[in-house]
Protein backbone atom coordinates (compact mmCIF):
# COMPACT_ATOMS: atom_id res chain seq x y z
CA UNK A 1 0.00 0.00 0.00
CA UNK A 2 1.78 3.16 -1.10
CA UNK A 3 2.42 5.91 1.84
CA UNK A 4 3.15 9.00 -0.62
CA UNK A 5 0.44 10.94 -2.45
CA UNK A 6 0.86 14.14 -4.52
CA UNK A 7 -0.97 17.29 -3.47
CA UNK A 8 -1.06 19.85 -6.58
CA UNK A 9 -1.87 23.26 -5.56
CA UNK A 10 -1.20 24.41 -9.18
CA UNK A 11 -4.90 26.57 -8.67
CA UNK A 12 -4.40 27.49 -5.46
CA UNK A 13 -0.54 28.39 -5.15
CA UNK A 14 0.62 28.61 -8.27
CA UNK A 15 -2.25 30.51 -9.47
CA UNK A 16 -0.71 33.23 -7.25
CA UNK A 17 1.68 34.78 -10.29
CA UNK A 18 -1.67 35.38 -12.17
CA UNK A 19 -3.75 36.58 -8.65
CA UNK A 20 -5.65 33.34 -9.19
CA UNK A 21 -7.24 34.53 -12.32
CA UNK A 22 -8.09 31.14 -14.26
CA UNK A 23 -11.37 31.07 -16.74
CA UNK A 24 -13.65 28.87 -15.07
CA UNK A 25 -13.34 26.39 -18.15
CA UNK A 26 -9.87 25.98 -17.42
CA UNK A 27 -10.61 25.47 -13.63
CA UNK A 28 -13.21 22.72 -14.36
CA UNK A 29 -10.61 21.44 -17.08
CA UNK A 30 -7.22 21.27 -15.11
CA UNK A 31 -9.11 19.85 -12.02
CA UNK A 32 -10.81 17.22 -13.90
CA UNK A 33 -8.11 15.94 -16.07
CA UNK A 34 -5.40 16.43 -12.95
CA UNK A 35 -8.09 13.94 -10.94
CA UNK A 36 -8.04 11.57 -14.76
CA UNK A 37 -3.99 11.65 -14.17
CA UNK A 38 -4.42 9.83 -11.11
CA UNK A 39 -3.25 12.86 -8.94
CA UNK A 40 -4.11 12.11 -4.98
CA UNK A 41 -5.09 15.45 -3.81
CA UNK A 42 -6.32 18.73 -5.78
CA UNK A 43 -6.19 22.06 -4.00
CA UNK A 44 -8.78 24.12 -5.78
CA UNK A 45 -8.02 27.42 -4.43
CA UNK A 46 -8.42 29.67 -1.94
CA UNK A 47 -11.24 30.74 0.72
CA UNK A 48 -12.04 34.10 1.80
CA UNK A 49 -13.94 36.30 3.89
CA UNK A 50 -17.30 37.07 1.81
CA UNK A 51 -17.56 40.76 3.35
CA UNK A 52 -14.06 41.79 2.38
CA UNK A 53 -13.80 39.58 -1.36
CA UNK A 54 -16.84 39.72 -4.35
CA UNK A 55 -16.62 36.27 -6.30
CA UNK A 56 -17.74 36.97 -9.57
CA UNK A 57 -16.51 33.87 -10.81
CA UNK A 58 -12.92 33.06 -13.64
CA UNK A 59 -10.88 33.25 -9.94
CA UNK A 60 -10.20 30.79 -7.71
CA UNK A 61 -10.20 32.79 -4.77
CA UNK A 62 -13.63 31.57 -3.74
CA UNK A 63 -15.73 33.06 -1.02
CA UNK A 64 -18.80 29.90 -0.17
CA UNK A 65 -17.92 25.97 -1.05
CA UNK A 66 -20.83 26.33 -2.93
CA UNK A 67 -18.57 27.99 -5.59
CA UNK A 68 -15.90 24.93 -5.91
CA UNK A 69 -18.68 22.36 -6.03
CA UNK A 70 -18.87 22.56 -9.88
CA UNK A 71 -15.12 21.27 -10.64
CA UNK A 72 -15.59 18.46 -8.11
CA UNK A 73 -18.72 17.03 -10.17
CA UNK A 74 -16.73 14.65 -11.95
CA UNK A 75 -14.35 13.18 -9.35
CA UNK A 76 -12.92 10.20 -10.03
CA UNK A 77 -12.17 7.40 -7.28
CA UNK A 78 -9.14 8.27 -4.89
CA UNK A 79 -9.36 12.16 -5.77
CA UNK A 80 -9.70 14.44 -2.72
CA UNK A 81 -10.68 18.10 -3.45
CA UNK A 82 -9.24 20.61 -0.75
CA UNK A 83 -9.52 24.72 -0.32
CA UNK A 84 -6.87 26.58 1.17
CA UNK A 85 -7.58 29.22 4.17
CA UNK A 86 -5.13 31.56 5.66
CA UNK A 87 -6.01 32.42 9.58
CA UNK A 88 -7.61 35.60 9.77
CA UNK A 89 -8.73 36.04 6.21
CA UNK A 90 -12.20 33.91 6.39
CA UNK A 91 -14.96 33.96 9.10
CA UNK A 92 -15.36 30.28 9.83
CA UNK A 93 -18.17 30.66 11.43
CA UNK A 94 -20.11 31.00 7.81
CA UNK A 95 -18.62 27.76 6.69
CA UNK A 96 -21.30 25.48 5.46
CA UNK A 97 -21.42 21.73 6.92
CA UNK A 98 -19.66 19.15 4.55
CA UNK A 99 -22.41 17.78 1.97
CA UNK A 100 -20.13 15.68 -0.29
CA UNK A 101 -21.03 17.88 -3.00
CA UNK A 102 -18.24 20.18 -3.00
CA UNK A 103 -14.26 20.12 -1.52
CA UNK A 104 -13.42 17.24 1.12
CA UNK A 105 -11.16 19.14 3.04
CA UNK A 106 -9.43 22.64 4.17
CA UNK A 107 -6.33 23.26 4.80
CA UNK A 108 -5.79 25.90 7.83
CA UNK A 109 -2.43 28.18 7.70
CA UNK A 110 -1.45 30.47 10.61
CA UNK A 111 1.82 32.45 11.58
CA UNK A 112 4.00 31.94 14.40
CA UNK A 113 2.63 35.50 15.04
CA UNK A 114 -1.16 34.43 14.84
CA UNK A 115 -0.08 31.28 16.81
CA UNK A 116 1.43 33.32 19.20
CA UNK A 117 -1.41 35.94 19.63
CA UNK A 118 -4.35 33.71 19.05
CA UNK A 119 -3.66 30.85 20.20
CA UNK A 120 -7.34 29.88 21.50
CA UNK A 121 -8.72 31.66 18.38
CA UNK A 122 -7.06 29.31 16.46
CA UNK A 123 -7.79 25.96 17.62
CA UNK A 124 -11.58 26.92 18.18
CA UNK A 125 -10.95 27.85 14.06
CA UNK A 126 -9.42 23.94 13.61
CA UNK A 127 -12.08 22.83 15.58
CA UNK A 128 -14.80 24.08 13.42
CA UNK A 129 -13.30 22.41 10.29
CA UNK A 130 -13.91 18.92 11.44
CA UNK A 131 -16.89 19.56 12.84
CA UNK A 132 -18.73 21.19 10.03
CA UNK A 133 -17.54 17.59 8.32
CA UNK A 134 -14.46 18.20 6.41
CA UNK A 135 -10.99 16.90 6.65
CA UNK A 136 -8.85 19.22 8.61
CA UNK A 137 -4.80 20.40 7.25
CA UNK A 138 -2.84 22.18 9.75
CA UNK A 139 -0.41 23.90 7.74
CA UNK A 140 2.22 26.11 9.88
CA UNK A 141 3.96 28.55 7.84
CA UNK A 142 7.19 29.02 7.37
CA UNK A 143 8.32 26.35 9.90
CA UNK A 144 11.70 27.77 9.71
CA UNK A 145 10.83 30.10 11.72
CA UNK A 146 9.89 28.36 14.81
CA UNK A 147 12.22 27.45 17.55
CA UNK A 148 12.64 23.68 18.26
CA UNK A 149 10.66 24.15 21.29
CA UNK A 150 8.04 26.04 19.77
CA UNK A 151 7.41 23.32 16.88
CA UNK A 152 7.12 20.79 19.58
CA UNK A 153 4.25 22.74 21.18
CA UNK A 154 2.42 23.16 18.08
CA UNK A 155 2.71 19.81 17.69
CA UNK A 156 1.02 18.98 21.00
CA UNK A 157 -1.61 21.50 19.75
CA UNK A 158 -2.20 19.40 16.28
CA UNK A 159 -1.94 16.18 18.35
CA UNK A 160 -4.81 17.28 20.62
CA UNK A 161 -7.20 18.85 17.61
CA UNK A 162 -6.23 15.54 15.29
CA UNK A 163 -6.49 16.76 11.05
CA UNK A 164 -5.93 14.64 8.64
CA UNK A 165 -2.70 16.02 8.40
CA UNK A 166 0.24 18.15 9.57
CA UNK A 167 2.45 20.50 7.26
CA UNK A 168 5.81 21.53 7.32
CA UNK A 169 6.15 25.08 5.33
CA UNK A 170 8.94 25.95 3.17
CA UNK A 171 7.21 29.70 2.98
CA UNK A 172 10.51 31.42 1.80
CA UNK A 173 12.35 28.69 -0.23
CA UNK A 174 14.93 29.22 2.72
CA UNK A 175 15.51 25.44 3.91
CA UNK A 176 18.84 23.23 2.86
CA UNK A 177 18.68 19.80 3.16
CA UNK A 178 19.98 19.45 7.03
CA UNK A 179 17.02 22.00 7.60
CA UNK A 180 14.57 19.26 6.45
CA UNK A 181 15.89 16.33 8.25
CA UNK A 182 16.11 18.50 11.30
CA UNK A 183 12.28 19.53 11.13
CA UNK A 184 10.96 16.15 9.60
CA UNK A 185 12.73 14.58 12.28
CA UNK A 186 11.12 16.68 14.85
CA UNK A 187 7.42 16.32 13.65
CA UNK A 188 7.78 12.33 12.94
CA UNK A 189 9.15 11.48 16.01
CA UNK A 190 6.20 13.62 18.11
CA UNK A 191 3.33 13.71 15.61
CA UNK A 192 0.50 10.99 16.41
CA UNK A 193 0.93 8.11 14.25
CA UNK A 194 -2.55 8.39 12.63
CA UNK A 195 -1.69 12.15 10.99
CA UNK A 196 0.25 12.83 7.24
CA UNK A 197 3.03 15.16 7.28
CA UNK A 198 2.35 17.06 4.16
CA UNK A 199 5.28 19.03 2.78
CA UNK A 200 5.29 22.17 1.16
CA UNK A 201 8.63 24.32 -0.29
CA UNK A 202 9.20 26.99 -3.07
CA UNK A 203 12.37 26.41 -5.34
CA UNK A 204 14.31 29.44 -4.26
CA UNK A 205 17.36 27.37 -3.97
CA UNK A 206 16.49 25.12 -6.59
CA UNK A 207 16.16 22.03 -3.84
CA UNK A 208 12.33 21.41 -3.96
CA UNK A 209 12.52 17.86 -5.57
CA UNK A 210 15.36 16.55 -3.92
CA UNK A 211 13.84 17.12 -0.92
CA UNK A 212 10.74 15.61 -1.71
CA UNK A 213 12.86 12.80 -2.49
CA UNK A 214 14.73 13.31 1.12
CA UNK A 215 10.86 13.34 2.70
CA UNK A 216 10.01 10.24 0.82
CA UNK A 217 13.53 8.34 1.79
CA UNK A 218 13.06 9.37 5.95
CA UNK A 219 9.38 8.42 5.35
CA UNK A 220 10.43 4.35 5.24
CA UNK A 221 7.34 3.73 4.12
CA UNK A 222 5.52 3.55 6.86
CA UNK A 223 4.33 7.62 7.90
CA UNK A 224 1.79 8.40 5.34
CA UNK A 225 2.72 11.76 3.70
CA UNK A 226 1.74 13.96 1.12
CA UNK A 227 4.24 15.99 -1.17
CA UNK A 228 2.70 19.19 -2.63
CA UNK A 229 3.85 20.44 -6.12
CA UNK A 230 2.33 22.63 -9.00
CA UNK A 231 2.48 21.92 -12.66
CA UNK A 232 5.25 23.12 -14.53
CA UNK A 233 6.08 24.44 -11.42
CA UNK A 234 4.08 27.19 -11.59
CA UNK A 235 4.38 29.92 -8.28
CA UNK A 236 5.45 33.12 -7.66
CA UNK A 237 9.21 33.97 -8.56
CA UNK A 238 11.61 30.68 -7.97
CA UNK A 239 7.62 28.39 -8.09
CA UNK A 240 7.67 25.19 -6.63
CA UNK A 241 8.55 21.86 -6.96
CA UNK A 242 7.39 20.78 -10.53
CA UNK A 243 4.69 18.09 -10.48
CA UNK A 244 5.75 16.32 -13.86
CA UNK A 245 8.72 15.50 -12.06
CA UNK A 246 7.55 14.05 -8.71
CA UNK A 247 4.64 12.08 -10.72
CA UNK A 248 8.07 10.49 -12.99
CA UNK A 249 9.98 9.89 -9.85
CA UNK A 250 7.10 7.87 -7.91
CA UNK A 251 6.23 6.19 -11.51
CA UNK A 252 9.96 5.02 -12.65
CA UNK A 253 11.43 4.74 -8.75
CA UNK A 254 8.23 3.16 -6.62
CA UNK A 255 6.14 1.57 -9.20
CA UNK A 256 3.09 4.26 -8.38
CA UNK A 257 0.08 4.68 -11.16
CA UNK A 258 0.03 7.84 -12.30
CA UNK A 259 -0.86 9.34 -16.00
CA UNK A 260 2.36 11.30 -17.08
CA UNK A 261 1.24 11.59 -20.39
CA UNK A 262 -1.88 13.55 -19.25
CA UNK A 263 0.05 15.72 -17.00
CA UNK A 264 1.86 16.69 -19.91
CA UNK A 265 -0.95 17.10 -21.65
CA UNK A 266 -2.62 19.86 -19.12
CA UNK A 267 1.07 21.70 -18.84
CA UNK A 268 0.95 21.97 -22.98
CA UNK A 269 -2.55 23.18 -23.03
CA UNK A 270 -2.64 25.54 -20.33
CA UNK A 271 0.74 26.53 -18.33
CA UNK A 272 2.52 27.09 -21.73
CA UNK A 273 0.18 30.36 -22.56
CA UNK A 274 0.33 31.49 -18.92
CA UNK A 275 4.59 31.19 -19.36
CA UNK A 276 4.71 33.18 -22.13
CA UNK A 277 2.84 35.99 -20.07
CA UNK A 278 4.40 35.49 -16.48
CA UNK A 279 7.68 34.16 -15.55
CA UNK A 280 8.80 31.84 -12.87
CA UNK A 281 11.56 29.76 -11.91
CA UNK A 282 15.39 30.20 -10.77
CA UNK A 283 16.38 33.76 -10.43
CA UNK A 284 19.32 35.35 -8.57
CA UNK A 285 17.02 37.46 -7.12
CA UNK A 286 15.14 34.64 -5.87
CA UNK A 287 18.00 33.20 -4.62
CA UNK A 288 18.45 36.66 -2.55
CA UNK A 289 14.70 35.65 -1.21
CA UNK A 290 16.06 32.53 -0.01
CA UNK A 291 18.76 33.65 1.68
CA UNK A 292 17.11 36.61 3.60
CA UNK A 293 14.04 34.70 4.07
CA UNK A 294 11.74 37.54 2.37
CA UNK A 295 8.27 37.47 0.53
CA UNK A 296 8.77 37.39 -2.61
CA UNK A 297 6.31 39.92 -3.58
CA UNK A 298 9.86 42.14 -2.16
CA UNK A 299 12.06 40.66 -5.20
CA UNK A 300 9.22 41.30 -7.68
CA UNK A 301 8.79 44.85 -6.76
CA UNK A 302 12.80 45.77 -6.64
CA UNK A 303 13.37 44.04 -9.75
CA UNK A 304 10.41 45.40 -11.85
CA UNK A 305 10.31 48.74 -10.30
CA UNK A 306 13.65 49.86 -9.98
CA UNK A 307 15.30 47.35 -11.92
CA UNK A 308 18.35 46.90 -10.07
CA UNK A 309 21.74 44.80 -10.02
CA UNK A 310 21.49 41.66 -8.09
CA UNK A 311 24.34 42.98 -6.01
CA UNK A 312 22.12 46.01 -4.91
CA UNK A 313 18.68 43.85 -4.39
CA UNK A 314 20.72 41.77 -1.89
CA UNK A 315 22.11 44.97 0.23
CA UNK A 316 18.20 46.48 0.04
CA UNK A 317 16.93 42.91 1.46
CA UNK A 318 19.26 43.02 4.18
CA UNK A 319 17.97 46.45 5.61
CA UNK A 320 14.49 45.14 5.78
CA UNK A 321 14.11 44.07 9.58
CA UNK A 322 13.79 40.42 9.57
CA UNK A 323 10.18 40.77 10.80
CA UNK A 324 8.85 42.81 8.12
CA UNK A 325 11.07 40.48 5.07
CA UNK A 326 8.03 38.35 5.62
CA UNK A 327 5.33 40.35 4.27
CA UNK A 328 5.69 43.25 1.80
CA UNK A 329 5.80 47.00 2.57
CA UNK A 330 6.20 49.14 -0.70
CA UNK A 331 6.86 52.44 0.71
CA UNK A 332 9.26 50.85 3.64
CA UNK A 333 10.64 49.67 0.46
CA UNK A 334 10.76 52.90 -1.81
CA UNK A 335 12.69 54.67 1.70
CA UNK A 336 15.26 52.18 2.24
CA UNK A 337 15.89 52.24 -1.37
CA UNK A 338 16.63 55.52 -1.39
CA UNK A 339 18.54 55.90 1.78
CA UNK A 340 20.78 52.78 0.08
CA UNK A 341 21.25 55.39 -2.92
CA UNK A 342 22.38 58.35 -0.89
CA UNK A 343 25.23 55.45 0.42
CA UNK A 344 26.26 53.75 -2.44
CA UNK A 345 29.58 55.03 -4.08
CA UNK A 346 31.37 53.16 -6.83
CA UNK A 347 34.26 52.33 -4.76
CA UNK A 348 36.39 50.29 -6.85
CA UNK A 349 39.35 52.93 -7.21
CA UNK A 350 39.60 53.84 -3.82
CA UNK A 351 40.16 50.25 -3.47
CA UNK A 352 42.71 50.69 -5.82
CA UNK A 353 44.52 53.04 -3.93
CA UNK A 354 44.28 51.83 -0.73
CA UNK A 355 45.67 48.11 -2.13
CA UNK A 356 48.35 49.90 -3.59
CA UNK A 357 49.49 52.09 -0.39
CA UNK A 358 49.63 48.66 1.63
CA UNK A 359 50.96 46.36 -1.59
CA UNK A 360 54.67 44.85 -0.44
CA UNK A 361 54.20 46.44 3.69
CA UNK A 362 53.29 45.00 7.45
CA UNK A 363 49.83 47.01 8.41
CA UNK A 364 49.41 47.78 11.73
CA UNK A 365 45.94 48.50 12.95
CA UNK A 366 45.27 51.26 15.58
CA UNK A 367 42.45 51.60 17.61
CA UNK A 368 41.59 54.31 19.98
CA UNK A 369 41.85 51.95 23.18
CA UNK A 370 43.37 53.30 26.42
CA UNK A 371 46.65 50.79 26.06
CA UNK A 372 47.80 52.95 22.95
CA UNK A 373 48.67 55.27 26.02
CA UNK A 374 50.26 52.73 28.15
CA UNK A 375 51.90 50.60 25.62
CA UNK A 376 53.16 53.83 23.37
CA UNK A 377 56.33 52.26 24.05
CA UNK A 378 55.62 48.65 22.60
CA UNK A 379 53.86 50.35 19.66
CA UNK A 380 56.83 52.83 19.00
CA UNK A 381 59.17 49.84 18.85
CA UNK A 382 57.18 48.14 16.69
CA UNK A 383 57.17 50.86 14.27
CA UNK A 384 60.64 51.09 14.19
CA UNK A 385 61.56 47.75 13.72
CA UNK A 386 58.57 47.08 11.09
CA UNK A 387 58.48 50.38 9.04
CA UNK A 388 53.96 49.27 8.69
CA UNK A 389 52.06 50.98 7.32
CA UNK A 390 49.43 52.56 10.12
CA UNK A 391 45.68 52.72 9.72
CA UNK A 392 43.96 54.01 12.76
CA UNK A 393 40.40 53.82 13.43
CA UNK A 394 38.01 56.83 13.84
CA UNK A 395 40.63 59.01 14.93
CA UNK A 396 44.35 60.54 13.59
CA UNK A 397 47.08 58.77 15.33
CA UNK A 398 50.32 61.08 16.21
CA UNK A 399 52.10 57.30 15.70
CA UNK A 400 54.33 57.25 12.16
CA UNK A 401 54.41 59.64 9.81
CA UNK A 402 51.65 61.17 7.44
CA UNK A 403 52.95 59.58 4.36
CA UNK A 404 52.98 55.73 6.07
CA UNK A 405 49.36 56.09 7.86
CA UNK A 406 45.38 56.28 7.09
CA UNK A 407 43.00 57.27 9.21
CA UNK A 408 39.88 55.14 8.53
CA UNK A 409 36.97 56.19 9.71
CA UNK A 410 33.41 54.57 9.72
CA UNK A 411 31.62 56.35 12.11
CA UNK A 412 30.20 60.35 11.10
CA UNK A 413 30.49 61.55 14.86
CA UNK A 414 33.93 60.38 15.14
CA UNK A 415 34.69 61.94 11.61
CA UNK A 416 33.70 65.14 12.31
CA UNK A 417 34.95 65.39 15.36
CA UNK A 418 38.66 64.16 14.62
CA UNK A 419 41.12 66.72 15.55
CA UNK A 420 43.95 66.84 12.50
CA UNK A 421 41.80 65.36 9.91
CA UNK A 422 41.97 68.06 6.98
CA UNK A 423 45.90 68.02 7.28
CA UNK A 424 46.36 64.14 7.11
CA UNK A 425 47.58 63.17 3.85
CA UNK A 426 45.33 60.13 3.50
CA UNK A 427 41.87 60.11 4.91
CA UNK A 428 39.34 57.40 4.02
CA UNK A 429 36.12 57.13 5.01
CA UNK A 430 32.56 54.91 4.76
CA UNK A 431 29.82 56.19 2.05
CA UNK A 432 27.24 57.07 4.65
CA UNK A 433 29.29 59.48 6.73
CA UNK A 434 27.49 62.75 5.19
CA UNK A 435 30.00 65.76 4.17
CA UNK A 436 32.88 63.29 3.90
CA UNK A 437 35.83 65.33 1.70
CA UNK A 438 36.56 64.74 -2.20
CA UNK A 439 39.65 64.31 -0.97
CA UNK A 440 38.97 60.79 0.89
CA UNK A 441 39.27 57.67 -0.42
CA UNK A 442 35.37 56.58 -0.06
CA UNK A 443 33.96 53.03 0.73
CA UNK A 444 30.95 51.42 0.01
CA UNK A 445 28.94 51.46 3.59
CA UNK A 446 26.70 48.21 2.77
CA UNK A 447 29.86 46.16 1.53
CA UNK A 448 31.71 46.48 4.61
CA UNK A 449 28.92 45.43 7.43
CA UNK A 450 27.43 42.43 8.65
CA UNK A 451 23.69 43.31 9.34
CA UNK A 452 22.60 40.18 10.51
CA UNK A 453 24.45 41.00 13.94
CA UNK A 454 23.25 43.87 16.17
CA UNK A 455 26.27 45.80 16.19
CA UNK A 456 26.76 45.69 12.58
CA UNK A 457 27.95 49.35 12.33
CA UNK A 458 31.34 48.46 14.06
CA UNK A 459 33.88 50.36 12.66
CA UNK A 460 36.95 47.71 13.31
CA UNK A 461 34.90 44.74 11.81
CA UNK A 462 34.20 47.10 8.55
CA UNK A 463 37.64 47.71 8.20
CA UNK A 464 38.53 44.43 8.66
CA UNK A 465 35.83 43.29 6.06
CA UNK A 466 37.71 46.16 3.67
CA UNK A 467 40.80 44.13 4.04
CA UNK A 468 39.52 41.15 2.99
CA UNK A 469 38.55 42.80 -0.23
CA UNK A 470 42.24 43.75 -1.06
CA UNK A 471 43.13 40.48 0.69
CA UNK A 472 45.21 41.15 3.61
CA UNK A 473 45.14 38.88 5.85
CA UNK A 474 48.45 39.39 7.91
CA UNK A 475 48.68 42.94 10.44
CA UNK A 476 49.32 43.47 13.89
CA UNK A 477 46.86 45.27 16.14
CA UNK A 478 46.79 47.79 19.12
CA UNK A 479 44.69 49.69 21.17
CA UNK A 480 41.30 46.82 20.47
CA UNK A 481 40.85 46.55 24.27
CA UNK A 482 37.27 46.11 24.37
CA UNK A 483 34.93 47.05 26.59
CA UNK A 484 35.36 47.01 30.70
CA UNK A 485 32.95 48.15 33.20
CA UNK A 486 35.16 50.24 35.82
CA UNK A 487 37.99 50.82 33.91
CA UNK A 488 39.18 54.07 31.08
CA UNK A 489 38.31 52.70 27.91
CA UNK A 490 39.70 55.07 25.08
CA UNK A 491 43.03 57.14 25.16
CA UNK A 492 42.89 59.94 26.92
CA UNK A 493 44.14 62.14 23.76
CA UNK A 494 42.04 60.54 21.57
CA UNK A 495 38.04 60.11 22.53
CA UNK A 496 36.34 61.34 25.24
CA UNK A 497 35.34 58.61 27.77
CA UNK A 498 31.81 57.91 27.29
CA UNK A 499 29.71 55.57 29.21
CA UNK A 500 26.34 55.75 28.05
CA UNK A 501 26.32 52.51 27.09
CA UNK A 502 27.69 50.73 30.16
CA UNK A 503 24.82 48.27 30.33
CA UNK A 504 25.79 47.00 27.19
CA UNK A 505 29.19 46.46 27.53
CA UNK A 506 28.74 42.76 27.96
CA UNK A 507 26.35 42.74 24.70
CA UNK A 508 28.10 44.06 22.82
CA UNK A 509 31.44 42.37 23.40
CA UNK A 510 29.44 38.99 23.18
CA UNK A 511 28.15 40.15 19.29
CA UNK A 512 31.84 41.67 18.33
CA UNK A 513 33.36 37.95 19.65
CA UNK A 514 31.01 36.53 17.10
CA UNK A 515 31.24 38.80 14.48
CA UNK A 516 35.21 37.94 14.94
CA UNK A 517 35.31 34.54 15.10
CA UNK A 518 32.80 34.08 12.15
CA UNK A 519 35.79 36.87 10.11
CA UNK A 520 38.55 34.86 11.33
CA UNK A 521 36.74 31.35 10.06
CA UNK A 522 36.95 32.92 6.61
CA UNK A 523 40.74 33.63 7.22
CA UNK A 524 43.10 31.37 4.64
CA UNK A 525 46.25 31.98 5.93
CA UNK A 526 45.90 34.53 9.46
CA UNK A 527 48.73 36.07 10.66
CA UNK A 528 47.38 38.58 13.41
CA UNK A 529 49.67 39.93 16.07
CA UNK A 530 48.35 41.77 19.40
CA UNK A 531 50.69 44.06 20.66
CA UNK A 532 48.48 45.66 23.89
CA UNK A 533 46.00 43.68 25.86
CA UNK A 534 42.58 42.84 24.48
CA UNK A 535 39.66 40.85 25.51
CA UNK A 536 39.21 39.81 21.32
CA UNK A 537 43.29 38.40 21.12
CA UNK A 538 42.15 34.74 22.16
CA UNK A 539 40.28 34.73 18.92
CA UNK A 540 42.70 34.82 16.76
CA UNK A 541 45.54 32.48 18.31
CA UNK A 542 46.75 30.11 16.54
CA UNK A 543 46.99 26.05 17.18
Amino acid sequence: MKNVRILDCTLRDGGRIIDCKFPDADIEEISNRLAEAKIDIVELGFLRDWRKLKYEGNSTFFTDVDQMAPYTRNRKKGTMYLAFVDFGMFDFDTLKPYDGNSIDGIRVGFTRKDYLNSEQEVIRCLNIVKERGYKLFVQGVNSLGYTDKELLEIIDLVNSVKPYGFGIVDTYGAMYVDDVRRIYTLVDHNLDDEICIDFHSHNNFQLSFSFAQEIISMSHGKRNIIIDATLNGMGKAAGNLNTELIVDFLIRKMGYHYDLDMIFDIIDDYMYQIKQEKSWGYSIPSMMAGIYKSHPNNIIFLTEKFRLATKDIKYILSMIDPALRQRYDYDNIRALYEKYNHTKVDDRESVEKLAAMLKDRKVLLLLPGSTIDTYADTIEQYIAENNPFIISVNFVTKFGDKANRLAFFGSEKRYLRAAGREQECNVASVSNIDGYSDTDLVFNYESLIARENEDFENSMIMLLNLLRRIEVENFAIAGFDGYQKGEPNYSKDVIREDDRFKHRYDEITLNMRKMLKAYKEKMIKPEVCFLTPSVYADIFKTE
